[in-house]
C-alpha cells in the first residue's frame, strides 16, 4: 500500500489549523505504518501501543479540531457573499461527519489491537485505513485551500 501525504502549504494561513493539520498527517502515516505492521508483524506490544495512541488522538484532537472549525471558522464562510467559501465550508462539514462515520468503524478495530484482539478482518481493516486517509487528506487539502482563499478575499 503506498500512500502519498501532502505537505503543509507553504504560505502559513492559519498557525493553529496549520500545526493540527501537521500532528494529524502525522498520525495518518502512523496510521498507515500500523496497517503495514499487521501483514508484517502481527500485533505485538508496539503494534498495540501505535493503535492505542492513534484511537486516542482520533477520538480527542482530531475530533476538538472540527468542532473548534465548525464553531470558530465555518459560520463566517457560510455567512459569506463568496460562493466558493460557502461551498467549501458545506462540503468540509459533510466531510467531517464521513470522517466520523469512519471512526466509528476503524475505533473499535484500533481498540482490539490496542488491546491484542485480532476479531476483525484484517483485510477489512486496511481497506478502511486508506479509504479514511485519503477522506483526510483531500479535506486538508480543501481546508487549507479555502483558508488561502479566504486570507486573499478578506
Amino acid at each position: 500500500m503506498t500512500l502519498t501525504m501532502p505537505t503543509a502549504p507553504e504560505s502559513q494561513v492559519n498557525p493553529g489549523i496549520d500545526e493540527c493539520h501537521t500532528k494529524i498527517r502525522q498520525q495518518l502515516l502512523s496510521l498507515a505504518d500500523l496497517s503495514h505492521r499487521l501483514d508484517t508483524v502481527g500485533i505485538d506490544s508496539a503494534t498495540q501501543r501505535m493503535a492505542n495512541e492513534i484511537g486516542i488522538f482520533f477520538a480527542s484532537t482530531s475530533r476538538q479540531h472540527h468542532i473548534d472549525e465548525e464553531n470558530n471558522i465555518f459560520p463566517a464562510w457560510l455567512a459569506s457573499a463568496n460562493d466558493a467559501l460557502v461551498t467549501g465550508a458545506r462540503t468540509l462539514k459533510q466531510d467531517h461527519g464521513w470522517i466520523e462515520e469512519n471512526l466509528i468503524e476503524l475505533g473499535p478495530q484500533l481498540s482490539a489491537i490496542a488491546n491484542g484482539n485480532n476479531w476483525f478482518a484484517i483485510s477489512e481493516f486496511q481497506h478502511g485505513v486508506v479509504v479514511f486517509i485519503e477522506l483526510y487528506r483531500k479535506h486538508m487539502e480543501l481546508e487549507e485551500l479555502l483558508m488561502a482563499h479566504q486570507q486573499s478575499y478578506y
